[in-house]
């Protein structure tokens, strides 16, 4: 080895650490003190002297706890503010670099390919990567009275690289009930079941064939959480223990995540090496590596496979120069079923392959350590491959939804630094056409893949409309439901209907009618959250929620949406007006306080207050703006053809004050409605406009007495319905037509048929004859 590049890059220490709640020698070990403890071990297992390793030390990467995994996620019995520094700190060392990394499982493999880079680079001598959970433990001490606090407060830089969220997640899956990977996962298992054309029964039991081998691995693992041999029938088989959890997976075939384990690799130069004294025999080197990413889930022309993870896994033999017949050992992440088998069919790795597929015991048997079980893989793998002189051992680590993937080649065969050509296959992966999708999908369809929710007692499903656009949607009806789960429903008609609150499906129509009936535009006797009131030809919505500043939720929401379709529907009806009860406020805009409270959040399809996104508002609506009209207060305003403002009134976005935006049309409208510096300013300072402000820009187009903006608008209603509704008809549609010309004079020439039906209506005979005999007209509104 002396020929050797003394930047060249080695594994030299791993170490595990584990505990379980029921163990005699249980401690309530926090994570930072697993990693600690795994981290030590790895020092001593370079074979030199632990405190001058842990003296070199120059970078500390840390592994991303779940409970610090997402932004809504929670740390019950606290955590530290800077895991890398405390996991050093208990092991003697002072790194300059700590790095804490993005979520997901391909993290650790992800880390040690970068660092190893790092090192070949010059820019590190001696780094540790470190991660451990104590999920098990937290739930279980809790609810103690003398429940420990893991809270820690540690000095130093801390390079923070976020979640690292992006592309896994979307409000269609939020409004859908998919964020759990359970169910993502699930949808990939049984799109895959059909394409291979399987029964439900012989699916399960190719799972659990798939599993039973590594029930055996766990069982002989000291560090597993579950180290029971269980066979394939038992795998496969629904009972009390194994219950459904996301069909077609039951409890024994989904990660095992209630475990306390931690794991540490240590990398090294081989200058560093030879410098601390660390024995040949301990080296491993990596021969290979990759790092790809997965289009989104609903972007991805085919769900029942991975073909990121699949080229990341050839890319990685490819520069180690070998083939899979030669791979000694294997370890494919396995939080469910498909994970595995996506790789394995990708591959041609036959799922009882006689090596193995896994040198830990997996996820649902091992345990599902958060983000940090290929570590734990990381470090069977290195001390199988000491064991074997000369061999060679796969690593393949799967973050997100088959989202992420980072595959890793080893060996004791000293090996140079090779960098790979992850960017360029990357490009290549990103260069492939996307699925075009639908966000609100109506009418007959294909069902594309699915699953069931056992506990929720609901469905989610992917399907393709007839123009090919995919859509998810999901369904609480036990018919529909009863009928995903018999036979092989992927590949049938079903039927899906859009709503604001998201997309429900059916298999038939007649279904849906029955579910959802179709409403028919008009007026109720009565609302909770607005006032409705008729005068002639006038409508006057009062949203009416004062004790919250007239906020909207979804149940106001829906009631103005259904009160616009009626005005918007009833001929007799020529001019609205919408205003808020009281004088503080026309509306603050979303309700901050019932978001908050975790109840489900949506709008209308027509947007907020019925009106943000509707596609056209063929006749008048009147904003009469009394108080406050902020962020969505301030939308609706922006909605409207005219804006009558009390001369106390104020207008603003303030979302990006409350990590928001100003999403319900404020960051469209605004920067049209008046200049766009200004318009600039206000969305991203959240500074307020005043009455006479906004006129000057001319969002406002008249400002009333304080306490008179209702009034003034009614006199400007009144002004419209002096002249024919059906000129103020086509007026609006020919405005709005013109928006779409950037050339003034196109748009004057552009022959709209809305003129057209205006010259042979009755009004426009009405108008000229009434001129004529000196009289007021009378309009019949056609």
């Amino acid at each position: 080895m002396t020929s050797l590049d003394h930047r060249t890059p080695v594994l030299v220490g791993v170490g595990q650490a584990s505990e379980r709640i029921d163990d005699p020698g249980y401690r309530g070990l926090s994570a930072v003190e697993l990693a600690a403890a795994a981290a030590r071990d790895a020092l001593a297992d370079t074979g030199a002297d632990p405190g001058d390793v842990a003296s070199a030390v120059d970078t500390v990467a840390g592994i991303r706890q779940f409970e610090i995994s997402t932004p809504i996620s929670h740390s019950p019995l606290g955590r530290s503010d800077n895991f890398p520094r405390s996991v050093a700190n208990r092991i003697g060392a002072a790194p300059a670099r700590a790095i804490l990394e993005v979520t997901g499982g391909q993290s650790p493999q992800h880390l040690v390919t970068e660092l190893a880079g790092t090192i070949a680079t010059g820019g590190a001598e001696v780094a540790l990567i470190a991660g451990a959970e104590a999920i098990s433990t937290v739930r279980h001490l809790q609810q103690a009275d003398d429940k420990p606090d893991f809270t820690e407060h540690v000095d130093g830089d801390l390079e923070d690289r976020g979640f690292g969220l992006k592309g896994l997640a979307n409000r269609q899956m939020l409004a859908h009930g998919l964020l759990e990977p359970t169910s993502q996962y699930a949808l990939f298992e049984n799109a895959r079941r059909a394409r291979l054309g399987l029964s439900r029964e012989d699916y399960a039991l190719a799972m659990g064939e798939l599993f039973a081998p590594f029930t055996a691995v766990a069982a002989a693992n000291p560090h597993a959480a579950a180290p029971v041999r269980r066979d394939a029938r038992e795998l496969a088989t629904p009972t009390e223990r194994n219950r459904p959890i996301a069909d077609p997976y039951t409890r024994f075939l989904i990660a095992r995540e209630q475990v306390n384990q931690g794991a540490a690799v240590l990398l090294m130069s081989v200058g560093a090496t030879r410098r601390l004294g660390v024995p040949e025999d301990k080296w491993v080197f990596l021969h290979g590596h990759a790092d790809l990413e997965e289009q989104p889930l609903l972007e991805r022309e085919d769900l029942s496979g991975s073909p990121a993870a699949v080229l990341a896994v050839r890319h990685a033999l490819d520069l180690a120069g070998i083939g899979v017949g030669d791979l000694a050992t294997i370890d494919l992440y396995s939080c469910f079923p498909v994970a595995v088998f996506a790789v394995c069919d990708g591959l041609g790795l036959a799922p009882d392959d006689p090596r193995g597929l896994t040198v830990t015991g997996g996820l649902p048997f091992f345990g599902g350590p958060g983000n940090n079980y290929s570590t734990h893989a990381i470090a069977e793998t290195v001390v199988r491959l000491r064991a074997q002189p000369g061999a060679f051992g796969l690593v393949g680590a799967n973050g997100g939804m088959l989202s992420k993937y980072s595959a890793g080649v080893y060996s004791t065969t000293p090996a140079p630094w090779r960098p790979g050509r992850s960017a360029e296959l990357q490009a290549e992966l990103d260069a492939r056409p996307a699925v075009p999708t639908a966000v609100h999908p109506d009418g007959w369809a294909t069902l594309e893949t699915y699953t069931v929710q056992h506990a929720a007692g609901s469905a989610v499903v992917i399907g393709r409309l007839d123009d090919g656009r995919r859509f998810l949607a999901s369904t609480k009806d036990e018919e529909t439901i009863g009928r995903l789960l018999d036979g092989e429903p992927i590949g049938s008609k079903i039927h899906v209907r859009s709503f604001g609150f998201g997309n429900r499906v059916t298999m038939t129509a007649e279904r849906m009618d029955e579910l959802f009936p179709p409403r028919s535009p008009g007026f109720r006797d009565d609302y909770e959250h607005i006032l409705v009131r008729r005068d002639g030809h006038l409508l006057e919505v009062t949203i009416n929620r004062p004790d919250s500043r007239n906020s909207l939720h979804p149940p106001a929401n829906a009631e103005l949406d259904e009160v616009f379709d009626a005005y918007f529907a009833d001929p007799d009806l020529w001019v609205a007006i919408i205003t808020g009860a009281g004088d503080k406020a026309f509306s603050a805009g979303n309700d901050l306080v019932y978001s908050a409270s975790g109840k489900p959040m949506w709008v209308p399809k027509n947007g907020f207050a019925g009106l943000t996104s509707r596609e056209s508002l063929p006749k008048p609506v009147i904003a009469a703006v009394n108080g406050f009209a902020l962020g969505g207060g301030c939308e609706i305003a922006l909605a409207c053809h005219l804006v009558v403002a009390d001369e106390t009134a104020q207008f603003g976005l303030p979302e990006v004050r409350v990590g928001l935006v100003a999403a319900a049309g404020g960051l469209v409208r605004l920067p049209r409605a008046i200049p766009a510096k200004v318009a600039g300013d206000v969305i991203l300072t959240g500074r307020r406009l005043s009455a006479a402000e906004a006129e000057s820009y001319g969002l406002v187009s008249r400002v009333a007495p304080a306490g008179q903006a209702l009034a003034v608008a009614r006199e400007v209603a009144a002004a419209i319905l002096e002249g024919s509704p059906t000129s103020v008809r086509t007026s609006l549609r020919i405005m709005a037509e013109a928006d779409g010309f950037a050339d003034t004079v196109e748009a004057v020439r552009h022959p709209s048929p809305a003129l057209d039906e205006l010259l042979v209506s009755q009004d426009a005979f009405e108008g000229p004859a009434a001129f004529a005999q000196k009289r007021k007209p009378v309009w019949r509104n056609r």
